[in-house]
């Protein structure tokens, strides 16, 4: 047995908080490192926040997304973590995620498939990174590698699925499974929907079982920037199993979920597959560190960790969501603007009754979780 401990942590960040975005992460880290986790999965765009819209194309937001990630290294001693940011190469904006292993930036992937439907409008800020393409980022006199890459940490074989990478038929996990990888990461900014949470479950499950690999979803959480509600949730699976489930629509600054996985078995797996081997051989397409995720004691548990309130598994989870997505809507609309509290205008009608009823609840849930 190969036991390591993996995980995503869902945070509440705000495009262009710099400092806050910062050290919300930087707290989340240090979770991470209390629960002895190795692998951990933050969501999309955290550095910057998801919600930048078109300044995603200015140089300062750019600027200080790179700075603020170097600022983060020194939190990401003893952990391998992604952490999605903006980045240009050459001449086109690109949404990506760095691997930072034990300090020092491994490589940068870039998402494949952009969102460009319903509330999404990611193909007005990026561009899609071709499959198979790989380069080098300058950046301060250094150079990191970008593109379509995976990543060998001490013999663990890591790759990612960034949101609608897995959404799409055609899913990068593919291309990853046929190239060996263990785990694959997918950090992402899905907006809540009635429903959504059981097809996250799914292609989450379906990825873990057609790879052969662990499998661990990191969404974001809150009212980012008050044009949607993020749910939170974070979902790990192995080798077909969903084995933590995170709680979702979360007060808190974070959500955590983890769970132990078995290397070996998953590589087991692998070899029972029907996808044929990759037959790319080119030494840029995997990035290697000597640094290795922690090996646990093979009589440590791996017990199934679902954290989901019991609400989730009652006959009124449509009804559940909806009022718990508004009255985190409303909470987080109130604290990031700065407000004192909320004016409601009471006509006697159906429409402010239940405008009143849902401010009421969302104090109460707050005040319920927050004084815990």
């Amino acid at each position: 047995m190969h036991l390591i401990r993996l995980g995503g942590i869902s945070l509440n960040q705000t495009p262009l908080d710099w400092d806050g975005n910062r050290d919300r992460i930087r707290s989340a880290l240090s979770v991470a490192r209390e629960r002895a986790l190795s692998i951990v999965c933050l969501p999309e765009l955290c550095v910057s926040g998801y919600g930048c819209d078109d300044m995603f194309q200015s140089p300062g937001v750019l600027r200080a997304s790179w700075q603020v990630l170097q600022e983060i290294l020194p939190d990401t001693q003893g952990l391998i973590v992604s952490l999605g940011l903006p980045v240009r190469f050459e001449s086109a904006v690109f949404d990506a995620v760095a691997l930072v292993v034990d300090g020092t930036i491994l490589g940068l992937v870039a998402k494949q498939h952009l969102a460009g439907e319903g509330i999404h409008y990611e193909p007005r800020w990026f561009q899609p990174w071709p499959q198979g393409r790989r380069g080098h980022l300058s950046i301060d006199d250094h150079q990191v590698p970008i593109g379509d890459l995976r990543f060998d940490c001490g013999g663990v074989r890591i790759g990612f699925e960034i949101c609608e990478d897995a959404w799409v038929s055609d899913r990068t996990g593919a291309q990853l499974a046929a190239r060996g990888v263990d785990v694959i990461l997918n950090p992402s900014a899905s907006h809540f929907a009635f429903g959504k949470d059981d097809i996250r479950r799914r292609f989450v499950q379906e990825g873990s079982r057609a790879f052969g690999a662990a499998y661990v979803y990191t969404n974001l959480l809150g009212n980012e920037a008050g044009r949607a509600i993020y749910d939170g949730g974070v979902i790990i699976a192995s080798d077909g199993t969903i084995v933590a489930h995170g709680r979702r629509f979360s007060f808190t600054d974070m959500s955590i979920a983890e769970s132990v996985i078995d290397v070996d078995a998953l590589r087991v797996a692998q070899s029972k597959r029907s996808f044929a081997p990759s037959s790319e051989n080119n030494s840029e397409e995997c990035v290697v560190s000597q640094w290795a995720p922690t090996v646990l004691d093979e009589h440590n548990p791996m017990a199934i960790a679902d954290a989901r309130d019991t609400w989730e598994h009652g006959n009124t989870v449509k009804e559940e969501e909806f009022a718990r997505a508004v009255a985190l809507g409303l909470f987080d609309s109130l604290r990031k603007s700065g407000s004192k509290g909320f004016v409601v205008s009471i006509s006697g009608g159906a429409d402010s009754a239940a405008v009143a009823c849902l401010v009421a609840l969302s104090v109460q849930l707050s005040l319920q979780e927050l004084s815990r």
